[in-house]
């Protein structure tokens, strides 16, 4: 601190050396200006004043020499006139300096004295003024005396004006010295500061570069001032505690890169991380196998390393913060020989601050799972075809004997022909409903797209259900935010869909609940969903809804393939469907069908 303290005393005493320098310079300068100007100013008045009153002396003793020449001259006139120029001599004489030349005030007095008398002379003799000799040196030699001073002064004017265009030039050369011996000390002292300073500064500015580069390894100038060697210590000291402190870190972040390496490697499905550019950036070894790829696939694209080129489109939606929009298609993969299949999902690597800053692929071998899906399906199909032949007949013949047979209505008899009745048509919409899951599973199923008036396909939904409805004591609302869109879709499977969401509804909503037919348009799509405020749906249930064969809630019925089958017809409209619940609440069952 003292040592700084130094410094900074040694700066203030240049910086106010040159300061107080310039000022002198300054003030000796304006000083001699002042005093220049002042005396110029009294000695030109002074001579102004001389001038002033030797033209009044001339014009006055010109008055006097006209009476004089007069044939009868006015006496009393004269006496004023010469009463005027005594006066005029005595405000000279008062004014005049005693360091003046001969021909002042004081010698003009004395010729007007002589020139008066001889005028008395020749006046009192008989001979005319134009021949009075006396009289004419007289006035020669008061005129010659006025003009004389007349020329004088305009003489000490011309010399005063002299003078001070000298003093200028002398004031002007010292300011001149000044200046340059101002110069001179600060370039001295900036030279001496750079020279002192400046290079030690310039190496701690290098040794900071790399010790932003992360170069600790640096070379610390030796300067002659002892503040700089401080400062280079402290600076020394601070790089070693960088030094230590980034070993430190480094030792930390490969701890924590080690721990998340062995995560990573230790999850059960193929990951895939991908930079901000699209390349990929590490392969843990569930994904290697998987794919049967080596470490040398780092650093090319996803699609060119896949041979998929639509998943570079999915992976810069993803990058720029979208989703995927529907499932993508399983991927086929084939290692050694022997095909794969994989599902993958996408998913954005946000920091903390928001953007974004690369991608997650998740890689899940389905292989078995798709076989068993395909053995399930076609087994179905052929079991739904073998069962709906004689269920069929079954269901004819049963129908020949319930018009052949007649019991009382209230008899044991026709309860049971009943039950066997409903239950041939529970098993025939169940056959139905294997046949169709089954073909829109393989494929089989084809829509026929026609113009479809949206607002009149709801109304007509909430048509075939107002009498259940108002049966269990539920309200069943329609809300449509026109104008909507017509549809090109198909509309007996549109209808499929609404009456399978309206009757869950109804079977989870109790009385005095209500559930809404909403309907909007979001952009490129149109969003249709049944809303109720009945039991609502577990957390760990809302996951598997739309999968085949699963039943949620507490009441429970049918195959659980109504909801599979209608996710099946809104994904073959290219539109896609999802459930918001919260248990004891309601739930939501919508489907955005593009335009």
């Amino acid at each position: 601190m003292k040592l700084a303290m130094k410094l900074r005393t040694r700066l203030f005493l240049s910086i106010s050396a040159l300061i107080t320098a310039a000022l002198l310079g300054l003030m000796l300068g304006l000083v001699s200006v002042m005093q220049m100007a002042s005396n110029q100013e009294s000695l030109i008045r002074d001579n102004f004043i001389t001038l002033d009153l030797g033209l009044k002396l001339r014009q006055s003793l010109g008055d006097q020499l006209i009476i004089m020449l007069s044939r009868n001259p006015d006496h009393a006139a004269l006496q004023a006139s010469r009463k005027q120029y005594l006066d005029l001599l005595d405000q000279g004489i008062a004014h005049e300096q005693p360091t003046q030349s001969l021909h002042g005030f004081q010698q003009a007095r004395s010729d007007y004295q002589r020139f008066f008398q001889a005028f008395e002379l020749s006046s009192a003799s008989a001979s005319g003024l134009s021949d009075n000799n006396p009289l004419t040196e007289r006035f020669n030699a008061l005129r010659s005396g006025l003009i004389s001073q007349h020329r004088q002064a305009l003489e000490n004017i011309s010399q005063v004006q002299r003078q001070a265009h000298d003093r200028a030039l002398l004031v002007a050369g010292l300011l001149g010295l000044v200046g340059l011996a101002v110069l001179i000390i600060g370039f001295v002292t900036a030279h001496a500061i750079a020279r002192r300073f400046g290079g030690p500064i310039e190496a701690l500015a290098k040794a900071a570069d790399k010790i932003g580069e992360g170069n600790f390894d640096v070379t610390l100038p030796i300067s002659a001032a002892a503040e700089m060697n401080l400062l280079t210590r402290r600076f020394g000291i601070m790089a070693e505690a960088l030094r230590q402190h980034q070993a430190t870190n480094v030792d930390e972040l490969l701890a924590g890169q080690q721990r998340l390496q062995a995560v990573l490697d230790s999850i059960d499905d193929g990951l895939l991380m991908i930079d901000r550019q699209g390349r990929l950036e590490h392969l843990n070894p569930v994904a290697q196998r998987q794919l049967g790829w080596d470490q040398e696939r780092l650093g090319q694209g996803l699609g060119s390393a896949l041979q998929r080129p639509e998943l570079d489109e999915q992976l810069q939606l993803v990058l720029r913060g979208g989703s995927l929009e529907r499932a993508p298609e399983d991927l086929d993969i084939k290692v050694d020989g022997e095909s794969r299949l994989l599902t993958y999902s996408l998913t954005p690597v946000s920091h903390t601050q928001g953007h974004i800053l690369g991608a997650v692929m998740v890689l899940h071998d389905v292989t078995e799972q798709r076989a068993f899906e395909r053995v399930r399906s076609e087994f179905v199909l052929r079991a739904s075809h073998e069962l709906r032949t004689p269920v069929t007949g079954m269901h004819m013949a049963f129908g020949l004997l319930q018009e052949r047979l007649h019991f009382a209505e209230d008899s044991r008899e026709t309860d049971l022909l009943n039950t066997v009745n409903e239950e041939m048509q529970r098993l025939m919409q169940l056959i139905n409903d294997l046949l169709n899951f089954s073909r829109y599973q393989n494929g089989l199923q084809k829509l026929v797209l026609a113009p479809c008036p949206l607002q009149a396909l709801l109304e007509q939904a909430q048509s075939r259900f107002a009498e259940q409805a108002h049966q269990q004591g539920i309200m069943l609302l329609l809300e449509v935010q026109a104008p909507l869109p017509r549809l090109h879709a198909d509309r007996p499977q549109l209808e499929r869909v609404l009456d399978n969401l309206i009757d869950n509804a109804l079977r989870h909503t109790a009385s005095g609940g209500q559930i809404h037919l909403q309907a909007r348009r979001h952009g490129e799509r149109v969003i249709v969903s049944v809303e109720d405020n009945g039991e609502g749906i577990a957390y760990g249930q809302q996951g598997r809804i739309f999968e085949p064969f699963v039943q949620v809630g507490r009441k429970k019925g049918g195959a659980g393939l109504g909801l599979a089958l209608c996710k099946e017809i809104v994904q073959l409209h290219g539109g896609r469907m999802g459930v918001y619940s919260r248990p004891g609440q309601g739930t939501q069952f919508y489907m955005a069908l593009p335009l």
